[in-house]
């Protein structure tokens, strides 16, 4: 007979590593290759071997309005930074979405289409390749005649063009006068340690991923184009008249929205220099992207406010709007709380940018120190808008999110942030109110198979209504829920500990869930393998109710699984009200049901179940009224 000392050995040793084994949570093979190859870890840090690579651009673009057209030059050098040997390289020009037989994510206005991108010239270290750009995609690969080596760089040049959409959706025309041009570059497309070249097509649907770069931007316009974009304006004085020039600077370190120019001063032409051209030039470092807008007859407003109180760093924020814009008059003064709030509260990270520019447009779409947005009659719901599109500054701006394959990494993280600032902007109800109408209704009340896909699904793999639920609404509530769990001390200090460790950087889901579980001290694959990793939805009941001497019981079922925070509210007959809160950590050891007791010695009226944000499918089973 075996030593049954030993042989209990063994139980205990296959017990734990079956315990270990079914707590892990999932990882594809891809990330697990990363972790080996020691640019990841399973403690959310990046590997001591963790490379990223980078660009150093010098853009120079003309803008001709009565064609629409954009041409443009560039000089990319491009630094393989990996310890790999590329022997291609990839070229993503977003805007060839609007070529007539682009892949494209649903039906789209013929006015979008346009002839794409054509490249005159191309070289690499001035070696020419002879490039016929017509049947390009949005991203295409070019074979290197000479291999780019590990840690090296190469000097691209290109010359090119294209012409802006005549209506404008995320870029193009706004009207005859005004034009935003974003993705307005060709771009090396991002290199990896866990896909390698990023060859993702954009469709219009899923969003961007890049790298971080260095950019100069300049931008070629007529006299009496005013030109924003992302960076800081080098030239003011050789662009704008001495008043304006003045004014703009006073701005700088102005607590007060000043008008720099007028609808009036634009018509009358005493805003720009009045060269028949003029040059507008830009620059910013350790960024994704920049982009650009011009107008002839845009209110330009400007102010500042101080994000970084230990450093006293003040940035500037802007707006450009039509006159008759009712929300875009508030918008520099909107700014001002936005950036505050960001840098203060929640995330509580120092808005990391020189500027924010509020620009009018059709989008509802971020970019890099600008958003572009829709104007409406509604202030509040245009504050919330704002809000949502100046949070992307930390993800995935200030986080290098690939959201083209996890967009809850950044939209979920955005709309969280909206509906903080929104309690103290509008008051707790009224930010509810919003956040349920915008963010759950739809997704809670769709019991499809679509809408119940797993958060942790690729983007790329979930479609239309499903593809918006688990990047916004789904995933915002996990992390509100987990802040519900730990506490706002606990949850800001994991926040901070995985932003800390990935910002400029390129984190991937399971980056974010174990610097999340380091940052609090505590294992939480548990909380994100209920979150992320299942088809679980949103649907408590209460049963089984039972009255004895003692008082009462009754069984809570999580009929549809994730573990959420709620309310147990008890209604007495003596017109009293007891409500007790029970965060997610209540379902850890059982997430199919928990049993409670209520020995008050009080006669029960009612019992309820109170999710409030997080929307029940059957809410007529969340309540209990007394029989007995």
């Amino acid at each position: 007979m075996k030593n049954p000392l030993s042989l209990l050995v063994i139980l205990l040793i296959i017990s734990s590593a079956s315990f270990a084994q079914s707590d892990a949570l999932y990882m594809p093979r891809n990330i697990w290759k990363a972790v080996d190859r020691g640019t990841r870890t399973t403690n959310g840090a990046p590997g001591k071997n963790y490379w990223q690579n980078k660009g150093t651009y010098d853009i120079h673009v003309m803008l001709t309005p009565e064609t629409r057209t954009i041409s443009g030059s560039e000089e990319i050098v491009y630094e393989n930074q990996s310890p790999d040997t590329l022997k291609a390289i990839a070229i993503r020009f977003v805007n060839n979405f609007h070529k007539l037989y682009a892949l494209r994510a649903g039906y789209t206005n013929p006015e979008i289409i346009t002839t794409g991108l054509d490249i005159q010239s191309f070289s690499i270290d001035k070696e020419n390749y002879n490039i016929d750009s017509k049947n390009w995609g949005t991203v295409e690969s070019i074979r290197l005649k000479k291999p780019i080596m590990p840690h090296t760089s190469v000097t691209l040049n290109i010359q090119w063009s294209y012409p802006l959409s005549k209506i404008s959706g995320r870029e193009g025309q706004i009207d005859s006068t005004t034009f935003y041009a974003a993705y307005s570059y060709p771009r090396v497309s991002v290199y990896d340690d866990y896909y390698g070249w990023d060859m993702v097509p954009h469709t219009g649907g899923q969003e961007f991923y890049n790298d971080f770069n260095d950019y100069k931007l300049s931008v070629k316009v007529p006299k009496d184009y005013v030109v924003w974009a992302t960076g800081d304006l080098l030239n003011p004085d050789d662009v704008l008249q001495p008043e304006i020039a003045e004014r703009l600077k006073k701005s700088y370190t102005s607590d007060v929205v000043i008008n720099i120019a007028s609808a009036d001063e634009m018509k009358r032409e005493k805003i720009t220099q009045q060269k028949e051209w003029n040059t507008w030039n830009f620059s910013t470092k350790d960024i994704t992207d920049v982009c650009w807008a011009a107008s002839k007859d845009y209110v330009w407003d400007a102010a500042s406010v101080v994000v970084d109180s230990k450093n006293n760093r003040r940035a500037s924020v802007q707006a450009a709007y039509k006159d008759a814009s009712i929300d875009f008059h508030h918008y520099t003064e909107w700014s001002q709380h936005s950036l505050k709030y960001f840098s203060t509260q929640w995330p509580g990270v120092p808005y990391p940018f020189s500027k924010m520019t509020s620009f009018q447009g059709f989008a509802d779409m971020e970019y890099p120190m600008m958003i572009n947005d829709n104007t409406t009659k509604d202030l509040k719901f245009s504050q919330m808008v704002q809000d949502h599109e100046i949070a992307h500054t930390y993800f995935p701006f200030y986080m290098g999110i690939n959201e083209t394959r996890y967009a809850f990494m950044d939209e979920g993280w955005a709309t969280t942030f909206e509906y903080l600032i929104g309690q103290e902007e509008f008051g707790k109800e009224h930010a509810d109110n919003l956040y349920k109408m915008f963010r759950v209704s739809r997704y809670i009340n769709d019991p499809s198979a679509e809408e119940d896909q797993p958060i942790i699904s690729m983007s790329t793999q979930v479609s239309g209504v499903g593809y918006g639920n688990n990047s916004y609404g789904k995933a915002s509530l996990s992390y509100l829920a987990l802040k519900d769990m730990l506490g706002d001390v606990k949850f800001k200090k994991a926040l901070h500990h995985y932003m800390d460790l990935w910002h400029g950087k390129h984190p991937e889901p399971w980056d974010y869930f174990y610097s999340m579980s380091a940052g609090a001290g505590e294992n939480l694959n548990w909380f994100f393998q209920n979150w992320f990793f299942t088809n679980n939805y949103i649907d408590l009941k209460i049963t089984n109710v039972k009255q004895d001497k003692t008082g009462y019981s009754f069984t809570i079922e999580n009929t549809g699984g994730f573990a959420i925070p709620f309310d147990i509210v008890f209604n007495y007959a003596d017109g009293t009200k007891n409500i007790i809160h029970r965060t997610p950590s209540s379902w850890k050891l059982n997430q199919k049901q928990q049993l409670v007791k209520n020995v008050s010695g009080k006669k029960i009226i009612s019992i309820k179940l109170d999710g409030g944000i997080f929307m029940d499918y059957t809410p007529a089973d969340n309540i209990w009224e007394n029989k007995f």
